[in-house]
């Protein structure tokens, strides 16, 4: 499959900013199941070509804009080619150690009820159990827009009982570690429907590693693992440590936010159409 992404997000000041320092993580990594085509990100109309790999594999540039600015407009856009892998996720460029994905985090750290609630998981191996956990975080967590916020922890979404993508990955990935399986914070695109609605902001995600497979994409939220609707941009311990844009403002005061994404299965060009048609 060969997906359209367009991803904007837009920063209003309400005083000008003096300058404003970017950690952008937008770049799609070439992956064995995902090929970045022609994909390109900028600010203000610049483009943003730097992009490195960090030590989990994900691409990341550093943007500064030192003239005053009172808007700040983010793109990043392309095609991306994707296969189902069943799940599995390989062709990282990795520099750390698997035990760095058994570090809890605020945002992820287990209190009592969700290690009872780590351990209540059946399955005979590794993998079964992860998929016995992501079931469990969808039916514990009911899926409710507006419910909790950028700063709710795993434990607080279990509590109340209803979250958001994030919270359902916070609470996979804390349920993961308690159980001492490597387990990571995933941020993309995934074209699907909510309530008849095309989602228009990224989406989150889990991975969790399983010796002789490696990485395994789990949507908690969608009750299944990754397939070709799922564009990978990049992960982290939690939400905040994978966050797509990150920044500082020196000089601005209130500050609002607004992003936008689009996504959609490439239309064939003409010669594709006509290849197609013979």
């Amino acid at each position: 499959m060969e997906l359209t992404v367009r991803h904007q997000t837009t920063y209003r000041y309400e005083t000008p900013a003096s300058q404003v320092a970017l950690l952008l993580r937008l770049q799609p990594a070439l992956l064995d199941g995902q090929i970045p085509h022609q994909w390109a990100v900028t600010v203000n109309g610049v483009a943003v070509q730097n992009f490195r790999p960090n030590a989990f594999g994900d691409g990341e540039a550093f943007h500064h804009q030192r003239a005053a600015v009172d808007e700040v407009l983010i793109v990043a856009s392309g095609r991306v080619e994707t296969r189902d892998q069943h799940g599995v996720v390989s062709g990282f460029r990795q520099d750390v150690p698997l035990r760095v994905f058994l570090r809890q985090t605020r945002l992820t750290h287990p209190d009592a009820a969700v290690m009872a609630f780590a351990h209540s998981a059946g399955g005979e191996d590794n993998l079964s159990r992860l998929h016995a956990l992501s079931a469990l975080v969808g039916n514990v967590v009911g899926y409710s827009a507006g419910s909790t916020s950028a700063a709710s922890t795993a434990a607080e979404a279990l509590a109340q009982g209803k979250g958001v993508c994030q919270d359902h990955a916070h609470l996979f990935v804390s349920a993961a570690r308690t159980l001492g399986i490597p387990a990571r914070y995933v941020v993309g695109y995934l074209m699907a429907q909510e309530g008849g609605q095309a989602l228009r902001e990224t989406h989150a995600w889990s991975e969790a590693w399983v010796d002789g497979l490696g990485w395994i994409g789990f949507d908690s939220t969608n009750g299944l693992c990754v397939t070709d609707h799922y564009v990978r941009l990049c992960c982290g311990l939690d939400a905040h440590d994978a966050a797509p844009v990150r920044g500082s403002v020196v000089g601005a005061t209130a500050i609002t936010i607004r992003a936008d994404v689009m996504i959609s299965e490439t239309e064939p060009n003409a010669a594709q159409q006509t290849q197609q048609q013979q």
